[in-house]
């Protein structure tokens, strides 16, 4: 159960980093890292069917008049635009109050000639009253005439940018569609029922056999060919100027430029566009682009390219984004577990990058749209838990084996020991070490003569300072077992030659042992002797223990020869009570002065181990 609570882990990340994307701030940084999408896919090819008439600086010095401009001069751009053979004319801006009768009149009769001009309306919400609903049309001369129009709401986002167009607003359950909806609803041929051709359902729209997708209420996701200025604009000035309207600004150099236009066939067969380009009439925001300004009038032009061309930008389902996070999430975890914290840094950053480049290739070929931030963000967020989890578990790990060794190691084998906690192998390995054994002549007898408080008091203090002779040398008490002590050399942490370590501690725990004994005399206590028998070898050493009890060990016939020649000490007349293996001596001949005593057979044995008195240290 506990290998599995990663589980819980990597999907509490995943909810949490979704709940958290739905935030503003969390919103706007996701919607600034798709925008680096486009301006690295860059520019887009474009068809060239459709041409803005901007409303631009060039436009107001020649005519030299301020806005709003006289509805003739509209009139006369219809006019023009006509004769240019234009397919469809669009008004980006509104025709919504009544201004000269007669100019309204030629606007509005003009455009009904041609058969092929939408005007733009708008609908109004107030947001302190959202019953308060106005939907404000073109003027009556136009509505009358029946001639097509479509409103020009944006759908701007809490930072500023476009980067959805709303397709239509609903009121009263009658959907009033956009201009760009009506454009091209309207592109084959021109129809005062096209607006029966659409049809809408939650997720997308449909009309002309395009599917277009909904990406929320009402909008679609913006396809961008490229920054401001990737359509072509002409001067709304350039139009019009033909010998029947002066340019005043022109200072009486005249260049009727519209003939030149026809000439160059620029308008011919093009679905055209009008609006503000100039900064001062406010039609300008930001795309995803460039946080510089784009045109009002031309985000229109990209949704209108966007759906005759088919080419339409999707959003990856939030189910698949789920999974795909919940995958990840949990390789990544897995491979934190396996490597170091500072590998799985690297890793982050590693993945982050290539997360980044799926994420492009997914909008640049496939035109979809995956959440960037918010998965990235669940790669540190689950790093900074591994890490979390990594230093608690460390120190879990540590605690257990300072409070296993602490009483038995030297410090500074226990420092080691918490550095490389991978030396304390779990469940037994096999490994060269040496052992000692130690014990005290006829204790039983000893205790039986003694009073229980006396003989436990001589027994601590004996006790005690063995052990830190132990220590000391770098050894491992074992165990006790009553009076005995079993102690191990070489494991859990290496020692260049244990077997010298055993053998200088068997020295120095006689030195101790006479000691005490002058010391036990001088109080009037009656001292005891000891034996001390040391083997090497291989021994399966570990954890071997139970579930409930830890117990670090060691057991083969390493370890029983070892307790062999302890008990044989009382069998020979020894200095020093000292007798050790020749396997021991192997490892120490150079530095252990010795004396050969016998050959003997242990239980389980066949052949015969000489043993030696171990004397001093060279």
């Amino acid at each position: 159960m506990k290998k599995l609570r990663f589980i819980l882990y990597v999907l509490g990340i995943v909810v949490a980093v979704h709940i958290a994307s739905v935030i503003g701030f969390s919103r706007s940084v996701e919607y600034k890292a798709q925008d680096t999408l486009f301006r690295l896919r860059g520019s887009k090819p474009i068809s060239n069917d459709i041409v803005i008439i901007a409303i631009d600086d060039n436009t107001f010095q020649a005519l030299n008049i301020t806005w709003p401009f006289p509805r003739e001069l509209h009139a006369k751009l219809i006019e023009n635009l006509n004769r240019a053979g234009v397919k469809q004319i669009v008004f980006d801006i509104e025709f919504i109050d009544n201004s000269n009768p007669h100019a309204d009149s030629l606007l509005a009769a003009t455009a009904a000639k041609y058969n092929n001009v939408i005007f733009a309306g708008k609908v109004l919400r107030n947001p302190d009253n959202p019953d308060h609903i106005q939907v404000l049309t073109p003027i009556n001369q136009i509505m009358r005439r029946g001639i097509n129009w479509g409103i020009v709401n944006t759908s701007v986002d809490a930072d500023g940018f476009i980067r959805n167009y709303k397709c239509f607003d609903s009121v009263s359950n009658t959907p009033y569609y956009s201009i760009g909806l009506a454009s091209v609803a309207n592109s084959r041929v021109p129809q005062t029922d096209w607006q029966s051709v659409i049809n809408s359902s939650q997720d997308h729209i449909s009309l002309l056999n395009r599917r277009i997708p909904l990406s929320g209420k009402q909008k679609t996701l913006i396809n961008y060919y490229g920054p401001g200025g990737t359509f072509t604009h002409l001067s709304f000035a350039s139009v019009i100027d033909d010998e029947s309207i002066p340019m005043p600004g022109y200072q009486g150099h005249e260049l009727d430029e519209f003939y030149d236009l026809i000439d160059s066939g620029i308008l011919k067969n093009k679905t055209v566009l009008i609006g503000a380009t100039i900064d001062e009439l406010h039609d300008q925001f930001h795309t995803p682009f460039s946080s510089s300004f784009t045109a009002g009038v031309e985000i229109h032009a990209n949704f209108i390219e966007m759906v005759h061309a088919g080419d339409f930008l999707k959003r990856v389902s939030s189910l698949f984004v789920i999974l795909l996070e919940f995958v990840l999430l949990t390789c990544l975890w897995l491979v934190f577990k396996a490597i170091k914290p500072q590998l799985s840094l690297v890793l982050v950053f590693v993945l982050a990058a290539l997360y980044y480049y799926f994420a492009y290739y997914l909008f640049s070929q496939q035109n979809l749209l995956i959440p960037i931030v918010q998965t990235v963000l669940s790669f540190f967020v689950l790093y900074l838990l591994s890490v979390v989890s990594h230093y608690l578990a460390t120190q879990k790990e540590k605690k257990f084996i300072r409070s296993a060794f602490q009483q038995y190691l030297a410090p500074e084998l226990v420092s080691k020991l918490l550095s490389n906690p991978h030396s304390l192998t779990y469940g037994g390995s096999l490994q060269e070490i040496s052992v000692l054994f130690s014990d005290i002549r006829s204790f039983t007898t000893y205790s039986e003569n003694h009073e229980p408080e006396e003989t436990v008091q001589i027994l601590k203090e004996y006790l005690t300072a063995m052990v830190n002779v132990i220590i000391t040398n770098g050894g491992i008490l074992d165990k006790f077992v009553g009076d005995e002590i079993m102690a191990l050399y070489g494991t859990p942490v290496p020692l260049p030659n244990h077997a010298l370590a055993a053998c200088k501690t068997a020295l120095m725990m006689r030195e101790k042992l006479t000691e005490l004994q002058e010391r036990w005399r001088t109080e009037g206590r009656e001292p005891f002797e000891i034996g001390i028998g040391i083997n090497t070898g291989l021994a399966v050493v570990g954890n071997l223990g139970s579930e409930q009890i830890f117990d670090y060990t060691a057991i083969g016939d390493t370890i029983n020869l070892g307790a062999r020649l302890e008990s044989i000490n009382k069998e020979y007349d020894t200095q020093n009570k000292i007798i050790i293996s020749e396997f021991t001596l192997e490892k120490v001949s150079d530095f252990v002065i010795v004396n050969y005593l016998d050959e003997v057979k242990v239980k389980g044995k066949n052949q015969a181990v000489k043993i030696y008195e171990l004397l001093g240290v060279k």
